[in-house]
Formats: structure tokens, C-alpha cells, sequence
């Protein structure tokens, strides 16, 4: 007599998109940021806030996009969480009322602090189950420098400097220091994600079935018993 076992479960779907391709994405607005502040001879509070803002609705999209592409039922929280936070970060930095020196390092340090210290805990606590997370740990705490870097800048600092060479007056305001460190960290952040996402790493398929496989009591060699 031959008896047959259940049925082996079948494979989920191999996903086309990858956490890589989150990170390449936000690698991609943060250079574009980064270069537009590096190559912009302005960095009054206006452009740095066009600057942010646009950087903030690119990373915002992505985000989202990852929850619904790269991240399966159940682990979304986070990017959603995420994309909320900078969405809100962007829509306050096209405020005209908020484009002043207060307004920039109001909105950005906010942004930073807390979508740094959200993206840092994640990391500290998946740091065992998903090498991923080191990634975010890297993340947020660059998140937490910047509002820290923008917070020991005064924004009503002024220095007048007159350099002989060039033969003209300049004057080094705490805006134009707060804008040049965003760019600084969007620069930074363009590079680590770049090489995190061009990485050799396992692909998220092959360890969807193997905790698919362990998990599932039907995933067994047929048994033939007479």
C-alpha cells in the first residue's frame, strides 16, 4: 500500500526588486542634493530649502514604493513610517512661510532627529536577523549627526571676511554653514548607499524559501510505506 504526502508547498514568487534597489534609489536623490548644493554658488535659506524638499518627496517615493515592491506583508511599518515622516518634511519645506534660516534648520533638524532615531532603532533591534540592518544602524546614526551637526549652528551667525586675492567682501552666515552640512551628509549618504547597494549579498528569494521551507511542515520527501 503506497501512501501518499501532502502536497510540497510552493515556492514564493522571486521578487525582481530588492532591498538593493531601495538603497540605489536613495542613493541616486541624495547625490543629485548633494550636487546641486555643492555646484550652487547660493546657499541662502530658499534654496536650501527647494533643495531639501525636493530631496525629501524623491526619498518619500521610494519609501513607499519599497513597502509595496521590495518588503513582504508584515514588515512594511517601517518604510511606510519612514516615507510618512520625510513626506511631511518635504510638504513644510515648500512652505514659502517656513523658506527662512529658522524655517530650514526647524524643518530639517526635526526630520533628521526623528527619522534617524526611528531608522537607528530598527537596525539596533533586526542588527541579528537581517545583515540589512547594520545598513540602517549606519543610517540613522548619520541622521542623528546631522541634527546634531545643524544644532550647534547658530542661525543668526554672521562674519564678514574680506579675502585680498579676490578682491571683494564675503559674509559667512549660519544658513550658509546649516545648507552646506546638509549637503555634506547627503553627499556621504549618497556614497554608503551606493556601495551597500552594488554589494554581493544573498538574494532575498533564496532566503524567502529556505525560512519558507523550515517553517512549513509540508515541505517533506515523499514517504512510501507498504
Amino acid at each position: 500500500m503506497i501512501r501518499e504526502s501532502p502536497a510540497v508547498t510552493a515556492a514564493p514568487a522571486v521578487r525582481t526588486v530588492d532591498v538593493r534597489h531601495e538603497q540605489l534609489a536613495r542613493a541616486l536623490f541624495a547625490a543629485i542634493a548633494a550636487i546641486m548644493i555643492t555646484f550652487s554658488p547660493d546657499h541662502s535659506a530658499s534654496v536650501g530649502m527647494s533643495v531639501f524638499s525636493g530631496f525629501a518627496t524623491a526619498s518619500a517615493i521610494a519609501f513607499f514604493l519599497s513597502a509595496w515592491l521590495v518588503h513582504p506583508a508584515g514588515r512594511r511599518r517601517l518604510p511606510i513610517v519612514l516615507g510618512s515622516l520625510t513626506l511631511v518634511g518635504a510638504i513644510l519645506g515648500g512652505l514659502p512661510p517656513l523658506r527662512t534660516p529658522i524655517g530650514f534648520f526647524a524643518v530639517v533638524v526635526s526630520w533628521a532627529a526623528v527619522t534617524g532615531a526611528i531608522e537607528l532603532a530598527a537596525g539596533i533591534r533586526r542588527r541579528r536577523r537581517e545583515p540589512v540592518a547594520r545598513d540602517q544602524i549606519l543610517i540613522g546614526a548619520l541622521g542623528l549627526a546631522l541634527a546634531l551637526g545643524l544644532l550647534l549652528v547658530n542661525p543668526a551667525y554672521s562674519l564678514e571676511y574680506v579675502i585680498a586675492e579676490a578682491g571683494g567682501a564675503y559674509t559667512l552666515t549660519g544658513i550658509t554653514i546649516g545648507v552646506g552640512i546638509f549637503g555634506g551628509y547627503a553627499a556621504v549618504i549618497a556614497v554608503f548607499l551606493g556601495i551597500a547597494g552594488f554589494s554581493p549579498r544573498a538574494p532575498r528569494s533564496a532566503e524567502s524559501v529556505e525560512a519558507t521551507a523550515s517553517a512549513s511542515p509540508h515541505n517533506v520527501n515523499p514517504e512510501v510505506a507498504s
